[in-house]
């Protein structure tokens, strides 16, 4: 009677089994995907902002290296960048040491005293006094 039963059981167990299978792929499908979302794509957004701010650096741009260098783009070549960090010296960095890019070197001036007369202007019309009238009808 006992080996009937368990013969019975078998399949049950079998179907069971196949069930948590199918749940157990789920589970690390939504793991992988997570993983993904979270953690792979930003880093391959990251990777790909820096190697454009890499390909970007020019003459005169300021730059911070990875060791926390300060100075300013004397010189670039296709590997390296030549780096003014005093007034008589100059360093050599490979691109990839390079940790950001500080101040741009723009190549055209900004019209400064036109900028400045129209702040004026508005700074003006801002503080002119308001003043508020009430013309509620009173009872």
């Amino acid at each position: 009677m006992l080996s009937l039963l368990t013969a019975m059981a078998a399949p049950e167990a079998g179907a069971a089994g196949g069930g948590s299978m199918m749940t157990t792929f789920i589970t690390f499908g939504l793991i992988i995907a997570i993983f993904y979302f979270l953690i792979i794509r930003p880093q391959k957004k990251r990777d790909k902002e820096t190697k454009e701010m890499l390909a970007s650096i020019k003459k005169g741009d300021k730059v911070v290296s990875i060791g926390g260098i300060h100075g300013t783009v004397m010189i670039v070549k296709e590997t390296t960048v030549v780096v003014k960090v005093d007034d008589n010296t100059r360093m050599e960095f490979s691109r990839n040491a390079i940790s950001s890019i500080v101040d741009r070197k723009s190549d055209a001036p900004a019209p400064k005293k036109k900028a400045k007369k129209a702040d004026e202007a508005v700074v003006e019309a801002v503080a002119e006094p308001v003043v508020e009238t009430e013309e509620t009808p009173k009872k």
